[in-house]
């Protein structure tokens, strides 16, 4: 299975296989659909790498692919 993780407002707003992950009023990760096993632990994995302790210093935006444990990353220029 492969899960694409799309940041869409850095640290608010992220696309998971097209399914919206947002901060709910709480400060709280919430979806509205039922993410599978694999794209809860690929986001995260995702929030631990990125959100909370960015690996990644240059700007812009970033696609990330989890296939089979395994994170691809591809820069995608502004």
């Amino acid at each position: 299975m492969s899960i694409t993780i799309i940041p869409i407002i850095d640290h608010v707003q992220y696309s998971v296989n097209g399914h919206l992950v947002y901060k709910d009023a709480l400060r709280n990760w919430a979806c509205k659909h039922d993410l599978s096993v694999k794209e809860h632990e690929a986001f995260r994995v995702y929030e631990e790498l990125i959100i909370k302790k960015p690996i990644l210093k240059n700007k812009g935006t970033y696609i990330f692919d989890f296939t089979n444990l395994k994170f691809t990353v591809k820069h995608v220029e502004n």
